[in-house]
């Protein structure tokens, strides 16, 4: 195992990353390289530094494994992980995230010049309570001002609540792909889903109402038939284009 991670640079795990659904029953599994890989992913980028999400683990020792796995329509990538990852955002966190990033930022000014600190301060006191607040019309309101300014000047339109919810999970996407990634590098596989029963996970693992599940990953040493086929991808001149 040691070997393989040495080797592996990242085009080569990239390459390698496979969507794996069958997982291996017989190799010892090492979950302390998935709390590895989870404290990678969380040097993610993300949106204002936020971090509106949380990893739960839930490996295949735990009582809840195998009924989540069911819950997630009996995939064979759940059944046959030996850990699951639950990524679900929490928009609902903002305000105790905010307070945490205003605080660091009151306690460590190295290499910031006093303007550049008042001006991220303010960011996270004025601006952010004004993005993510939520009351009756306040959705509809962000989207008129930010027309209104739009009008005069370049302005930042996906304001609404729609807009803010989906910023939160590309934060979440970012840091389950870092974790993807690390596994791979270290000589597992993975199988991110989305086909479960929302409901019920959250009632299982009695997520608060304002989580929302992102997606479920399955990890594992992945077995040969559990790749289906070979990899197939559209043309990159499709989507990659140079104006």
């Amino acid at each position: 195992m040691q070997e393989l991670r040495q080797e592996l640079g990242f085009f080569d795990v990239v390459e390698q990353r496979r969507s794996v659904r069958i997982f291996d029953q017989e190799e010892p599994f090492d979950h302390d390289l998935v709390e590895k890989c989870l404290r990678s992913a969380i040097l993610s980028p993300n949106s204002s530094n936020l971090q509106l999400y949380q990893l739960i683990r839930i490996p295949e020792s735990s009582p809840l494994k195998d009924p989540l796995a069911q819950l997630c329509m009996r995939q064979k990538a759940a059944t046959t992980a030996r850990e699951l990852v639950v990524v679900i955002t929490r928009r609902d966190l903002w305000k105790s995230r905010a307070e945490a990033n205003y605080q660091y930022l009151s306690s460590s000014t190295q290499n910031q010049t006093e303007k550049k600190v008042r001006q991220a301060k303010n960011y996270y006191k004025n601006l952010i309570p004004k993005l993510y607040s939520k009351f009756p019309g306040w959705s509809w309101i962000k989207k008129l001002i930010a027309w209104w300014v739009g009008l005069r000047r370049p302005m930042v339109r996906e304001v609404g609540e729609t807009e803010v919810r989906i910023s939160v999970h590309k934060s979440a996407s970012l840091a389950a792909m870092t974790f993807m990634l690390g596994m791979k590098a270290v000589g597992y596989d993975t199988c991110p889903m989305e086909g479960f029963d929302s409901i019920r996970v959250k009632k299982l693992l009695d997520l608060p109402q304002g989580a929302e599940i992102a997606m479920i990953i399955g990890c594992g040493k992945g077995l040969p038939e559990g790749i289906y086929g070979e990899r197939f991808r559209v043309n990159s001149s499709e989507l990659i284009i140079q104006k």
